[in-house]
């Protein structure tokens, strides 16, 4: 008998002594026995808990809080099926209120095939689920960067390939050497660019050479086109998203600015932004972070913003529809780029480039221009400037079956008086020689009773805006 009792001593002090917490339930569910452990754990006292069902006392649940009727508890499914449960996802609940997670096993006690009780042993697994968070936190964040590198790496590669593509910004003009000589002071800063200009006016070839001048060249220049996408994409396509964010959204994306962090982002076509997303760039712009589309956090980006756009913002911004603010924000350093109109002595030099350019990716020979073609090019009014420029030299090309290129003759001299017939001028250059003597009648003031626009019987930003589409500047027209 004193051998029985000494036995249960030492079974008594070593379940005492045990760091996990440990129930003992009769076949009732009654609790018989509770160590110190989980007292300590649960905050309930033996007084709490001896000779009373443990369900009526200390409650647990589901990870997600729902709570267990007592007849699907676990913990009771020994005492009936007489089997070993193991639970990994559950939560105790403490005297206080509080919770925390738990494994558990509930192991029945078997007597002569009867079963006389259960024994619970419980563990805190606080520090476990804690690791296990910042694992998976540390290995989302390795999935990012990676996501991040295999985008970058994809997109530097695709740069690579257009690179190719582009021709020198080639001119030898004093408009165009000024522009140089601001391209040169701006790079080297961390200022935002904004530049302005006609279609065809190789904005994306200047905001090119902004970023190859900085020190941010060995990283990417993404480029955005805010024109070309739909409104309901851009934003996703600007500051990525999660996944199931919206329908269709079946992984988690990188955003132009993710990627393009630590070099430039081009957005062209800045003036066909909503307000809404000219609210989050303005953002971007003040804060330097972003959040994906789906996201609760925030994230950090260093990124210096280039923008263009051949609109008039400061006549968007009068109007309402364009932040005035934002407008600020990026006309920190405005490049106005010239009209190819405006530096028509540059022709003759993007001529024989781009006739070179051409021959050698179509295989031919073409090394005369005549004085005829040439001085055709150079009076020709090039409303698309360099790139409708490029593209009557390509399509000359194709046509040239000798060695001089041959030109089209359909196109309007619009320098050579002489020979001029107004009869032949373009509808769109008639407007802009109206508008230009009306604003030199009124002295080139733009609102008011003696302003152009009442003469012209158009709103002011109105005719702002065709002043900036047709390329009519008093600095230029003045001289």
């Amino acid at each position: 008998m004193k051998d029985n009792e000494l036995i249960q001593q030492r079974y008594q002090s070593i379940l005492n002594a045990a760091g996990e917490g440990i129930y003992g339930l009769d076949a009732e569910g009654k609790t018989t026995f509770v160590n110190p452990a989980a007292v300590r754990l649960t905050g309930w006292s033996s007084e709490d808990v001896l000779g009373k069902k443990l369900h009526d006392h200390h409650h647990h649940t589901k990870v997600d809080g729902s709570p267990y009727p007592q007849v699907e508890c676990p913990i009771f499914a020994s005492l009936k099926d007489g089997e070993v449960h193991q639970v990994h996802d559950e939560v105790f609940w403490r005297k206080d209120g509080t919770s925390f997670p738990v494994y558990y096993t509930s192991t029945p006690i078997i007597e002569d095939d009867i079963i006389i009780g259960a024994v619970i042993v419980f563990q805190d697994v606080s520090e476990i689920k804690q690791a296990e968070a910042q694992l998976q936190s540390a290995f989302a964040e390795i999935q990012a960067l990676k996501d991040l590198a295999q985008a970058e790496n994809s997109y530097l590669q695709e740069e690579i390939k257009h690179t190719k593509n582009f021709e020198a910004i080639l001119g030898t003009s004093k408009q165009l050497r000024a522009i140089f000589h601001q391209v040169e002071q701006v790079a080297p800063t961390m200022s935002s660019v904004l530049i302005l200009g006609e279609t065809g006016t190789g904005k994306e070839l200047f905001a090119r050479s902004i970023h190859n001048l900085s020190d941010r060249k060995a990283r990417a220049l993404v480029k955005v086109n805010c024109a070309a996408l739909p409104a309901n994409l851009i934003e996703s396509e600007l500051f990525g998203h999660e996944k199931g964010s919206f329908t269709g959204a079946t992984a988690r994306r990188i955003g132009r600015f993710e990627l393009a962090c630590g070099g430039s982002i081009f957005l062209d076509e800045i003036g066909e932004l909503t307000l809404d997303l000219q609210a989050k760039l303005l953002r971007v712009l003040q804060e330097g972070e972003i959040e994906r589309v789906g996201g609760t956090t925030t994230i950090d980006v260093n990124v210096r913003v280039i923008a263009a756009t051949h609109r008039d913002l400061r006549a968007m911004v009068d109007a309402g529809e364009f932040r005035e603010d934002l407008f600020y924000r990026l006309n920190v350093f405005p490049i106005t780029l010239p009209s190819l109109r405006e530096r028509a002595e540059d022709i003759p030099i993007l001529v024989r480039a781009f006739v070179e350019r051409f021959s050698n990716m179509l295989g031919k020979n073409i090394d005369t221009i005549s004085k005829k073609t040439m001085d055709k090019l150079v009076n020709y009014h090039w409303q698309g400037n360099v790139r409708e420029l490029e593209n009557v030299i390509e399509r000359g090309v194709i046509l040239t079956t000798d060695n001089v290129l041959l030109i089209q003759d359909n196109l309007t001299r619009v320098n050579d008086k002489k020979e001029q017939d107004d009869s032949l001028i373009p509808l769109v250059e008639m407007e802009k020689g109206h508008i230009i003597k009306v604003l030199e009648f009124c002295e080139w003031r733009i609102s008011g009773e003696q302003g152009a626009a009442t003469i012209l019987e158009m709103h002011p930003n109105t005719l702002r805006s065709r002043m900036a589409k047709l390329g009519i500047r008093r600095s230029t027209l003045s001289a």
